[in-house]
């Protein structure tokens, strides 16, 4: 193991509390506890709506998540600016962005790590992991000890629409672990094209080709607009220039007063 500084190994932030020794990933990252490049969402994005999941119950832990002081959404000025383009841009489609989590204290990434090391803990497991086994979520990398939400220019989210006042139908719910939570399920995410092909999903799940396109939908806005895409969840995407990439932020999630 690459030999790193006292002070970080000694930092739970940054050790690996699975194998209680410093991760590879620990050498040249910044732990911060300045809040003053970030922004309240809204006050950039007044047309957002908020479902801040961690901070309720409904969830896959199923508790409110160490750090998550407010019902609140923060992002760095940068990524709430870009996601600002893309609200301008859904809107004119008559729909409006929906935020699930945003900015993620690092003690909330600790929780989540201490959850899933609770093997017997599985109060949600129904809701969102019914075809896994709770052992294999380190190892299907579904939890991890350090999130890109930590740096602050990542955001979970759909879309509502507003014709029916209801969240577009996505095929799946926010933070669903498995396949068919993957831009892929079902279709090509870089054409669009619909294949239906559900091969991945173990219990045999399927999306209809209106689900998907709606997922193609808010995926090709966020792109269009600077954002990327994670392979393995339809509503996750960071900002390509994120100004932060090497930098995990401590503080809480509150409204920032400017």
């Amino acid at each position: 193991m690459r030999k790193v500084n006292v002070w970080v190994c000694a930092a739970t932030l940054l050790c690996s509390i699975i194998m209680g020794a410093c991760t590879k990933e620990s050498v040249g990252v910044k732990i911060e506890e300045d809040a003053s490049q970030f922004v309240t969402l809204t006050d950039v994005v007044p047309d957002a709506i908020l479902e801040i999941r961690y901070y309720g119950t409904y969830n896959f832990v199923g508790t409110r998540i160490d750090g998550y002081e407010e019902p609140t959404a923060l992002l760095t000025k940068q990524a709430a600016d870009s996601l600002k383009a893309v609200s301008d841009d859904v809107s004119k489609q008559g729909y409006r962005l929906k935020i699930y989590d945003a900015y993620r204290p690092q003690k909330g990434v600790d929780h989540f790590v201490r959850w899933a090391e609770n093997i017997p803990d599985t109060l949600m497991k129904r809701y969102f992991y019914p075809d896994l086994d709770k052992s294999v979520l380190f190892e299907q990398e579904y939890i991890y000890e350090k999130s890109g939400h930590t740096r602050g220019s990542t955001v979970d989210l759909t879309l509502f629409d507003m014709t029916t006042e209801k969240e577009l139908d996505m095929g799946g719910t926010f933070d669903w672990f498995g396949p068919e939570s993957h831009p892929d399920f079902c279709g090509n995410p870089e054409t669009g094209e619909y294949t239906g092909d559900n091969s991945k999903s173990p219990a045999g799940r399927s999306i209809t080709e209106e689900q998907f396109r709606h997922r193609m939908i808010l995926r090709q806005a966020m792109l269009r607009h600077g954002f990327k895409a994670l392979d393995s969840e339809w509503w996750h995407f960071t900002l390509k220039e994120e100004p932060f990439p090497n930098t995990y932020f401590t503080f809480p999630v509150k409204a920032i007063k400017q």
